[in-house]
């Protein structure tokens, strides 16, 4: 409220002329406050020379003014005082004015008075200022001491309208009233600033003195305060009313006192329907209660709220709204706190696309974890479990996963693969709220039980059609939902995957739908190809061991032992199989071939490369070659087996230069030794592989200095022998590198380390092959194992009959005798008519076609064997005689009685033999009439 006197003297009312004059010379004052160039100042004053003659009616001169006769309240010197403020309201603080400042805030609580400044100031007869407010001083910068006693208009008005400005001084000393804006000066300040121009309204109003005289009473209003508050004013209602956000102003009582058209477009009325309402008539209890608090607090603190994120429902609608909201609290002119200003945002697409958003995230994120832990393992069950780890609890509650029983059998089309009715184990369960399987769903099918879905069920439809399909939960159960997603790789369905979220959850979706059935379709991929790899790895398998000799091999004067172990066989996840292998092979003579080989290389490749070697080995040991030639043709095949013609061509590839680019590299290591149960010796021969190692009885275990020649496949080294007498009881191992080298274990300590394990030969053998496979470090799975040890057991000397025959005719009787006598002292008469059939032929063969003297050997074993030596080196060659022929029936007659012949060459010639088997009622030995009888 500005300093105004209590109480005015008012002047005459001027007639309608004057207020005519008045109107036009306050036109021509607006026009002088806007700072017009100096033809715009001439023109204004061609136009006072017109006007300041006249003289509004009613004035001074005709002495009936109307005036109070009274001394008006200016006439002393001192100012009239302020009116007292109004009392403050306790609700808020409000600074204390300090002494000497403008009360800009004494009147009632939203006066105009706290926005706009009005000053006031009187002027007396002389035309002087005599009384200057505080206001006044504010708004022109002057202090009462320099402003009483000054002339308004030279200290004020520009010098180019002083001149006007003296006849209007004088109009209204005479009594005229007068309005207008005026344009001023500020007085320079007392630090040489120099003053602002400024913009004033003011109306002047004649008084009288105490002693009659003429003074006037002045009003300022500051202009741009009031064209400030327009325009502010303008901006407020632009803003309020054209916002395309819910504004509202809430009062101290938390009532709406405002709202915009887009608020009540939304919760519908019109605006002042809405006056009066609070938070509780549009939100919930809850929620209105929260926004009631957080009004409060920012009335009380004055802190601003931003994103305040407010729910509710508009009117009509059941579709939940959110909303973004701001506020703030409003102040007066004065900055007294009056409400808080609300802003609303609609943010409910935005939410929308938020969770759409963080939904794609979380797809993305499950989808790229899936990428990383699934597939780690080659193992069925193993993939289907890492499959459920991810999708529970992040995308369901409850998952399990079937498979079809007959590919896990490793059947390529199981019956009923197509109607979706094939049996199916149940492969993997998780649960994230139980333990126990779908509640509702049927039977409960335990993890690893056989199991088929109705032909009508939804998941016999998406095994059927391999589309996903969604079942609905049972009224009462647990499950909310579940997705049965058939697992589909390379076209083939390979079980179902069942995805159920429980009551409470939020429901599947389109999204989640693709989701899962990209998750499915990535487990089916690796459970596929661990499915692949798992029938290869068994079918290898099944080959490398069909390679390998059946049971317990048995030989002629050996106790054998074995153990083979595939590489990883001991780890979760099986590599692929290796080209290890042994064999024991039965020679003539009550002799035996021991083989152990490797061939370097893992998989189906070097596997079938190993079963080649071993045929070709076991051929080659009929052939009853020494075992360097035995290597020796081993090799040339070796290195045949990477031709393009293959094994056929062997000798050929051998000696032609191999093609890089249409051959492969077979390279293999192997020892070779064949014991004889007569003399107890064994020659050795070692293409590359580690040494045997002998154990004597009460010796030390030692290995045997075998010159290791040059792997197989690489051509061009001869392979030297070394023959080696074995005392009875000896022990003779064989093996592989896998035993004794490992990435943890050097070659050199993996050999003492076995060597050191052969403590005690005279154990039985199969506790001595388990000691060392537990002593040794044979689990590290990164090679194939092969073990095969050997007890030296003699041919007892009296199972043996040996005897030196002349080159003449009576040593074919003679030879007869020999048998028969040896025969009947092995108690073997039932033999004794064929025997000396049989040999009465081979020693005749020797008289005709061999040379030197002629050896005769009975050998008893488990079987009885003949042989016959001469120095010949021809071979015998069986024919078929003609009916015509009189001779050439003796091999064909051997042939016929006897279970097995042949020859060998020998150092010193050949040896022909043949075997008969010991009477035992069960085998029946043939009758040599009947066979005589057969050959013509």
């Amino acid at each position: 409220m500005s300093e105004i006197p209590a109480k005015a003297t008012e002047s005459e009312d001027p007639s309608d002329g004057a207020r005519a004059k008045a109107a036009g010379e306050r036109a021509y004052d607006t026009q002088a406050s806007r700072g017009d160039s100096h033809g715009t100042r001439a023109t204004r004053a061609s136009h006072d020379t017109q006007g300041t003659g006249e003289s509004r009616s009613g004035t001074s001169d005709s002495g009936g003014t109307g005036a109070s006769d009274s001394p008006g309240p200016y006439a002393s010197d001192t100012p009239a005082p302020a009116v007292a403020p109004a009392p403050r309201d306790p609700g808020f603080a409000v600074d204390e004015p300090r002494p000497g400042d403008p009360m800009w805030q004494s009147s009632p609580p939203g006066s105009i008075y706290d926005y706009i400044k009005v000053a006031a100031f009187s002027i007396g007869p002389d035309g002087l200022v005599d009384q200057w407010s505080l206001r006044a001083e504010q708004i022109f910068g002057i202090p009462a001491q320099r402003a009483v006693g000054m002339d308004p208009i030279e200290a004020f008005v520009d010098p180019d309208l002083r001149e006007q400005g003296q006849r209007k001084m004088a109009e209204i000393l005479d009594g005229r009233e007068w309005t207008g804006v005026v344009p001023f000066r500020a007085q320079d300040g007392p630090d040489g600033r120099r003053g602002q121009d400024g913009l004033a309204e003011v109306y002047v109003m004649p008084t009288r003195t105490e002693g009659g005289e003429k003074a006037a009473v002045c009003i300022v209003v500051d202009v741009r305060t009031l064209r400030r508050m327009e325009t502010d004013l303008a901006a407020s209602q632009s803003i309020f009313g054209q916002s395309p956000f819910g504004f509202l102003l809430i009062d101290p009582d938390l009532r709406v006192r405002r709202v915009n058209h887009r608020f009540a477009s939304l919760f519908g009325g019109t605006p002042d329907d809405h006056r009066g309402k609070g938070v509780h008539d549009y939100l919930s209890r809850a929620e209105a209660d929260r926004v009631a608090a957080t009004l409060r607090r920012v009335l009380e603190s004055g802190d601003s709220i931003t994103d305040m994120h407010v729910s509710g429902f508009l009117p009509g609608s059941d579709e939940r709204r959110h909303w973004s909201v701001n506020l703030y609290r409003v102040h007066s002119g004065s900055g007294r706190p009056i409400g808080i200003a609300w802003l609303g945002i609609d943010i409910t697409a935005r939410r929308a696309a938020a969770r759409e958003a963080a939904a794609a995230r979380r797809n993305l994120a499950l989808l790229n974890e899936a990428g990383a832990r699934i597939g780690n393992s080659l193992d069925l069950e193993t993939t289907a479990r890492e499959l459920l780890d991810i999708v529970v609890p992040g995308f369901c509650d409850l998952a399990t996963v079937d498979l079809y029983q007959g590919l896990l059998a490793g059947d390529e089309t199981p019956p009923g693969l197509a109607d979706g009715s094939a049996e199916l184990r149940r492969v993997a369960f998780s649960s994230a709220v139980s333990d126990a399987p779908f509640v509702g769903g049927g039977v409960p099918v335990a993890v690893g039980a056989v199991h088929h879905y109705p032909f009508n069920s939804p998941c016999a439809d998406a095994l059927r059609t391999a589309r996903p399909q969604y079942v609905p939960g049972e009224e009462g159960g647990l499950v909310q939902s579940t997705l049965a997603v058939p697992m589909v790789a390379h076209d083939t369905v390979v079980g179902l995957a069942q995805f159920a979220r429980t009551k409470g959850s939020e429901p599947f979706g389109d999204r989640d739908r693709d989701l899962a059935v990209e998750l499915a379709a990535r487990a089916a991929v690796c459970i596929d190809n661990a499915r692949l790899y798992r029938r290869e790895h068994e079918r290898a398998l099944i080959l490398q061991r069909s390679l390998l000799p059946p049971g317990d091999p048995v030989a002629s004067g050996l106790d054998i032992a074995c153990r083979y172990l595939p590489g990883n066989s001991s780890s979760d996840r099986p590599s692929e199989v290796g080209g290890d292998w042994f064999d024991v092979i039965e020679l003539p003579g009550h002799r035996t071939a021991l083989v152990v080989g490797d061939v370097m290389g893992r998989g189906l490749r070097a596997a079938v490369a190993m079963g080649e070697l071993r045929s070709a080995v076991r051929t080659l040991a009929l052939l009853d070659l020494e075992p360097a030639e035995v290597l020796s043709a081993l090799d040339e095949i070796a290195r045949g087996l990477g031709a393009p013609g293959g094994v056929q061509q062997a000798t050929r590839a051998a000696r032609r230069p191999r093609e890089a680019d249409l051959s492969e590299v077979y390279l293999a290591t192997c020892v070779y030794a064949v014991y004889d149960s007569v003399t107890r010796r064994c020659t050795f021969a070692n293409a590359g592989h580690l040494p045997p190692v002998l154990v004597e009885p009460g010796e030390a275990a030692l290995m045997l200095d075998v010159p290791p020649g040059m792997p197989l496949g690489v051509g061009g080294e001869p392979f030297e022998e070394v023959e080696v007498e074995l005392p009875e009881g000896a022990l003779l191992a064989l093996y592989t590198d896998g035993l004794v080298e490992s990435r943890d274990h050097p070659l050199d300590e993996g050999l003492q380390a076995f060597v050191g394990a052969l403590t005690d030969p005279t154990r039985p053998l199969e506790d001595v092959c388990d000691h060392v496979l537990n002593t040794l470090d044979s689990h590290h799975g990164e090679d194939d194992i092969a073990l095969l040890m050997a007890r030296v057991q003699g041919l007892p000397a009296e199972s043996v009959g040996d005897w030196t025959l002349p080159r003449e005719p009576r040593s074919v009787g003679r030879a007869r005798e020999y048998a028969r006598g040896q025969l009947l002292s092995w108690d073997l008469e039932p033999l004794v008519d064929t025997t000396e059939l049989l040999v009465s032929e081979l020693v005749t063969n020797a008289l005709r076609y061999g040379e030197g003297e002629i050896r005769l050997r009975l050998l008893l074993d488990s079987t009885l064997v003949c042989e016959v030596w001469d120095s010949g080196l021809v071979q015998p060659r069986r024919r078929r005689a003609r009916d015509t022929d009189e001779g050439g029936r003796g091999l064909q007659l051997v042939g016929l009685l006897s279970a097995a012949w042949g020859s060998r060459r020998t150092p010193r010639g050949k040896t022909v033999w043949f075997e008969l088997p010991l009477p035992d009622g069960e085998n029946g030995l043939a009758d040599p009439a009947e066979a005589l009888l057969s050959l013509f």
